[in-house]
């Protein structure tokens, strides 16, 4: 029987089959042999939470909208570029941060706290990790929560940036179309052009979620840390995650050729099915919570 597309909180879930048993007791042998294991999560972690994912079969972003994300080049070089997408993000800014963790962002928690999970990577920016509780933990993508002045570095908090947002907009009004995968919505050209976006309260420079937009690079000091590590580690398993991102995909290349031993839990194929130890099609909700 596949999930219910009905279930609340699974609209952004493709349809699979209930865990087989034979398929837990792989995962549970895995997770047991591990000591200290490394662990990469993507979009399909939280899903469930009822954030929706880029590349899932017929529920994803790409297959629901010929939407793109904003590019990095984009935002820095355009003024309406910036002015579309904090509009955008501030209507979905109050659904989006009322997101909470899952079973599967709870389970890892656990296994950090039990000394299990050596270090955990997550290629979200929905801050879901960190609300469950996790600590030993890389943000490889960064996280919305966070804003940052592309001129003089100073951060601070999204949510105190919703706070300049109503000040300065004060009657702008707009309904919105539909979640995308990074907290903002979809609004037309009509409804975004007078929308006021706030410069750095210090330099009066440019804001920007402290993300890795698509076309960006992860820094390479962020990069070294995660390699490192990965060299700590004994095995690797990948939760929720297609992989079709480079900058995720590099640390599995790096396990395999370190002999890792790699697990795969994700709904669809994976750029790793070829070379992992084991490959499971479930949701991460469903079967990490069943592994002790």
């Amino acid at each position: 029987h596949s999930v219910s597309r009905t279930s609340p909180g699974l609209t952004f879930v493709p349809a699979c089959l209930p865990p087989d048993p034979v398929e837990v007791e792989e995962l549970q042998h895995f997770v047991s042999n591990s000591k200290r294991l490394f662990v990469m999560t993507g979009a399909g972690i939280s899903t469930e939470s009822g954030i929706p994912d880029y590349r899932s079969e017929g529920v994803g972003l790409y297959a629901r909208t010929d939407r793109r994300p904003v590019q990095h080049a984009e935002f820095v070089r355009s003024a309406s570029a910036r002015q579309r997408y904090w509009a955008r993000n501030f209507v979905g800014w109050p659904q989006f941060s009322s997101h909470q963790p899952n079973k599967a962002h709870l389970v890892l928690r656990d296994w950090e706290k039990l000394g299990k999970l050596h270090w955990l990577v997550t290629q979200n920016v929905d801050a879901l990790h960190t609300k469950a509780g996790s600590q030993r933990m890389t943000e490889l993508h960064g996280c919305t929560h966070r804003v940052f002045c592309l001129a003089c570095g100073d951060q601070i908090l999204r949510s105190e940036l919703q706070e300049h947002f109503e000040a300065l907009n004060p009657t702008w009004k707009a309904e919105a179309f539909g979640v995308a995968p990074d907290g903002d919505v979809f609004l037309t050209d009509e409804q975004v052009r007078n929308f006021q976006v706030p410069a750095c309260r210090k330099c009066g420079g440019i804001l920007k979620p402290d993300v890795t937009f698509f076309g960006d690079t992860v820094s390479q000091e962020k990069v070294h840390f995660v390699h490192q590590r990965l060299a700590e580690s004994d095995s690797m398993l990948v939760a929720g995650s297609s992989m079709q991102v480079y900058s995720g995909y590099r640390f599995a290349l790096a396990a395999r050729e370190k002999k890792l031993p790699i697990a795969v839990l994700n709904i669809g194929p994976t750029r790793l099915d070829h070379f992992a130890s084991l490959k499971l099609n479930s949701r991460c909700g469903e079967l990490l919570p069943l592994i002790v």
